[in-house]
């Protein structure tokens, strides 16, 4: 009787320190994606918005800091008109050199597309900038005219400004603005650590 109690106290034991290590494995985090231009637009209170369609060719865009290492797994864009191929970069603001150049074969006027891209790693406390060429976009105003003062937090990201280049080079933007923001170009970011 003695021997069969001890028998099962020991496989009582053994599944309990397996599953306790099994669950200690399975304490990785899994963080939320998050899209930083709802909270922007709302935190700038650009909540005029007009569309501008066929209004000449720019590359612009926002340029942002990470407050935590993460990725960006997808963009996200929507135009007022239709267009196709259209070219979205993603900078290194601190060189101003390419980091990553996507295209969207096809984006359908007013509707909001996103496309899923091979994650690209972001550094906690580097700045970034991401810009589409078009020459269809909507700005968005404050009702008052008020110039917006940067940084504006958005979850997990630092808005550090909007800015733009005329023409259809794949420039980084040299004209930054605080007064309207023109888009709409965003991204999916996820924390990793």
């Amino acid at each position: 009787m003695r021997n069969r109690t001890i028998k099962s106290f020991t496989a009582i034991f053994l599944a309990i320190a397996l599953f306790s290590c099994g669950k200690d494995d399975d304490k990785t985090p899994t963080y939320q994606k998050e899209n930083p231009l709802a909270a922007y637009l709302t935190a700038t209170g650009f909540s005029e918005v007009s569309s501008n369609v066929d209004d000449g060719d720019y590359e612009f865009g926002l340029s942002f800091i990470p407050k935590v290492d993460g990725q960006i797994s997808e963009i996200v864009v929507k135009l007022p008109g239709a267009q196709t191929n259209l070219r979205v970069t993603i900078w290194d603001a601190a060189t101003k050199g390419i980091l990553r150049t996507e295209t969207i074969a096809a984006v359908v006027a007013e509707v909001q597309i996103s496309k899923t891209i091979t994650a690209l790693a972001l550094t906690k406390n580097k700045e970034y900038m991401i810009t589409f060429q078009t020459n269809d976009w909507y700005e968005h105003d404050h009702p008052e005219g008020t110039a917006q003062t940067y940084p504006i937090t958005a979850g997990n990201i630092s808005i550090t400004g909007y800015g733009y280049n005329e023409g259809t080079t794949q420039t980084y933007p040299t004209s930054f603005q605080t007064d309207y923001y023109a888009g709409d170009l965003s991204f999916v970011f996820q924390r990793t650590k």
